[in-house]
């Protein structure tokens, strides 16, 4: 790494340094260039977290590998990642920091956010941050695909930089599909599948064996609804079994009362053990 420093009225240069003066006898303003050190560059990279504090000195990595390391971080530090961002980096995705790594392969991913989402370089840094692993997607085979996918059965803003957001992105269209076609099974048609996953993305991420299918079991068999209310209100998906739905489901069925599900699950405890004592 090589930095530059002026100096003013130096006119009595150390022979230890090397100076390059200025050609006129009459400028008092020299340039001292010099190489920073390995340690200085060790240190740095401890600071950021891209190093581990306590790593053995016969661990630490070697001065060309520190300077491969240091490319990539000017790099990141180019598309808006500040030193607070990179023990995150550091954490999730190591390999990022390695001597093999180079930034090139991850230079896609941020063309393509810029370009296609299309998000800004806040939006951008954000949203990596929020899911690092994206850095090692694909664009023409898991990114794009994906991308069109979701606008095709409607979510929007997924510029937006939230957790959610990120994680959608970084999925293949396969297992979103796999959602869609769960609730075609249920009884909705593939228009009312995708309308619903475009009303609450969230139903992306759930898991189907653990997830859905008991809660929608549950719904049929032991609530005795109707699909057509998950339909209507398909975040019912998103409500714990065990803590939310199976506690209030039981409280209303003693006192037989039966409400919306919106209203059965979306109210807070205060207010709905308020409402029905």
């Amino acid at each position: 790494m090589l930095r530059s420093l002026s100096l003013s009225s130096f006119s009595r240069p150390s022979r230890s340094r090397s100076l390059s003066a200025n050609p006129n006898p009459k400028s008092t303003t020299f340039y001292l260039k010099f190489r920073t050190t390995y340690r200085e560059n060790l240190r740095y990279l401890k600071i950021l977290g891209v190093i581990e504090p306590q790593t053995k000195p016969n661990k630490l990595p070697l001065p060309d590998a520190v300077d491969h390391i240091l490319v990539t971080v000017n790099f990141l530090k180019s598309k808006g990642f500040c030193d607070s961002d990179f023990p995150r980096l550091a954490f999730l995705c190591p390999q990022i920091f390695s001597d093999t790594f180079q930034f090139t392969d991850i230079a896609p991913v941020f063309d393509f956010l810029a370009d296609e989402l299309p998000a800004s370089v806040e939006e951008s840094h954000a949203l990596i941050l929020r899911c690092p692993s994206i850095l090692f997607s694909d664009v023409e085979f898991c990114l794009r695909p994906t991308l069109r996918f979701l606008r095709q059965i409607g979510v929007e803003n997924l510029n937006r930089p939230t957790s959610l957001n990120a994680h959608l992105l970084n999925t293949r269209v396969e297992k979103l599909r796999k959602k869609i076609t769960f609730l075609q099974s249920i009884g909705f048609s593939y228009e009312e599948a995708a309308n619903a996953c475009a009303r609450d993305p969230a139903i992306f991420g759930y898991g189907l064996e653990n997830n859905m299918l008991p809660k929608f079991e549950y719904l049929v068999n032991h609530m005795k609804r109707s699909v057509e209310e998950l339909k209507v209100f398909p975040q019912y998906f998103g409500f714990s079994l065990e803590k939310r739905i199976i506690p209030r489901h039981l409280h209303l069925a003693q006192r037989n009362v039966q409400i919306p599900l919106k209203r059965m699950l979306m109210w807070g405890d205060e207010k709905f053990y308020a409402k029905w004592k």
